[in-house]
């Protein structure tokens, strides 16, 4: 069965990354997945969280998630205007922020907090997990800011491994990777997993959207999710290096 791009089952989108988008933060990274993009920047601050001070853990990382207006086909009013922060707004940004956490050696942050902001421009499925694998580059970016401005004294044991996500899906009994908003809103399985640089899972989040599914598509899509991570922590790589 096609897909509504043409794409093979176990590929990607176009996936691209756009370092120091924006000038004033220390890493800022605008990455795309087809026609989802995510600006992700990160900010680093002195201190830590009231509730974390003297505890001994070290520093703290962060997220906020949030969409624009008209990021989607109609328009929706800001969360500030409503007065609340809804829902998947707030699940979607503590997953990033667990997300994220799972790089760094918090004690070899010291005193300091960095806040990863994802905000997107644009949706066409996947934006929870295109924001996750942005903001790791945007993240590494700033904690190479922290080295150079000798804010701890071992900045090369701050980042521990890398992170990136991405979505599948079961649409008509087929396992498919990296949904669009079209497959997205048909899909029978609809799961979001987040990997280590090294193939380990950080997190997997899947839901029965209109049916059941049973071990062996579980499988087909960790297997698909997997190799996806992989082709995606190598774009992050390359990103990195240009």
């Amino acid at each position: 069965m096609s897909r509504p791009d043409g794409r093979a089952p176990d590929a990607l989108r176009d996936v691209t990354f756009r370092r120091n988008w924006t000038e004033h933060p220390e890493g800022s990274v605008l990455v795309e997945f087809g026609q989802t993009r995510v600006l992700c920047t990160a900010s680093v601050s002195d201190g830590v969280p009231r509730w974390r001070r003297g505890s001994g853990q070290g520093g703290w990382v962060t997220a906020e998630y949030s969409m624009l207006p008209r990021a989607t086909h109609t328009r929706g009013d800001r969360e500030s205007i409503k007065g609340k922060i809804g829902g998947r707004t707030h699940e979607i940004s503590r997953l990033i922020g667990r997300s994220l956490r799972a790089c760094v050696d918090l004690k070899a942050l010291g005193d300091h907090t960095i806040t990863l902001d994802c905000d997107v421009l644009q949706a066409d499925g996947g934006t929870r997990t295109a924001a996750i694998t942005g903001a790791y580059v945007a993240l590494q970016d700033a904690i190479t800011w922290i080295g150079t401005q000798k804010k701890v004294r071992r900045p090369e044991n701050v980042l521990k491994r890398s992170v990136a996500a991405v979505s599948v899906g079961i649409i008509a009994g087929q396992a498919r990777l990296d949904l669009c908003y079209k497959e997205d809103v048909t899909a029978e399985v609809d799961m979001n997993v987040v990997c280590t640089g090294d193939g380990e899972f950080v997190e997997v989040q899947g839901t029965g959207e209109d049916n059941v599914f049973d071990r062996a598509a579980l499988d087909a899509m960790l297997d698909l999710a997997a190799k996806g991570c992989k082709d995606l922590t190598g774009m992050q790589v390359k990103a990195l290096l240009s």
